[in-house]
């Protein structure tokens, strides 16, 4: 089945056309801005004018920068406030007439790499950590993606993970490789002493450097770096639109 993926950022909107039985982007990404403000009719009227540019009317699957419960955004990263609380899901698919799911960036993520990228044929524990602005997180288990995690907010001492770990810490404080490993070092202890995944998979702009800093790491699980870059969110999102349609 084929399916529309869209990624909304906070600079920009990317969408294509994904073939979700073999993860392959059939089309090009097309991309326009975020709107500012990001307001539920504002970005609603972006990703129309994607869905207009491929012609497409079947089933669509969105990452929202959000933690969404049964289509309901709970909290808005880089988008407007607004969206908390809103019944996106619905929303989505009357403005764009057609089947929409609507799931977190991170996850979407996740659900790109277990399936199709760095975590294919991957049984047990699986824990995506994206190393960018901040730290996302998606946890997949036997497959099955465990939503909204959002491990970067873990308290380490006096800070979330994400402002002591993230890829933008080390470049604003101007941190090492061996002092930001450290920090990283501790951040995946703490996760694995929580959830004792069987892979590690990095993601984000932290992870393009990896070779810089992969003899630092100390994990008890493998380590794998994430193969779908920024395409990720996109392939994921329609793969879970496609799940949706399968289901119902």
């Amino acid at each position: 089945m084929n399916a529309l993926g869209i990624d909304i950022g906070g600079t920009g909107i990317k969408g294509a056309v994904v073939d979700t039985t073999t993860g392959r982007v059939i089309t090009d990404r097309y991309r326009l801005l975020t709107p500012k403000p990001a307001t539920a009719m504002a970005v609603i009227e972006t990703v129309r004018a994607i869905q207009t540019h491929f012609s497409w009317s079947g089933p669509i699957g969105i990452g929202l920068p959000s933690v969404i419960q049964r289509g309901v955004p709970k909290t808005a990263a880089h988008i407007s406030d607004e969206w908390i609380g809103l019944n996106a899901e619905d929303r989505f698919s009357d403005g764009l007439a057609t089947s929409v799911t609507l799931l977190n960036d991170a996850d979407a993520a996740g659900l790109a790499e277990l399936r199709f990228g760095a975590g294919r044929q991957r049984s047990g524990t699986v824990l995506m950590v994206t190393l960018g602005t901040g730290i996302g997180s998606a946890l997949l288990i036997d497959g099955q993606l465990v939503p909204n995690t959002e491990f970067g907010h873990l308290k380490m001492g006096d800070f979330e993970a994400e402002d002591y770990a993230a890829d933008s810490i080390r470049k604003k404080q101007a941190l090492d490789w061996p002092v930001w490993a450290g920090r990283l070092n501790e951040v995946l202890e703490a996760y694995e002493a929580l959830l004792w995944p069987d892979l590690i998979i990095l993601g984000g702009g932290g992870s393009k450097k990896y070779n810089k800093y992969q003899h630092l790491l100390k994990t008890k699980a493998a380590i794998a770096v994430a193969e779908f870059g920024n395409m990720a969110g996109i392939i994921g999102a329609a793969i879970a639109a496609a799940q949706s349609v399968s289901e119902n």
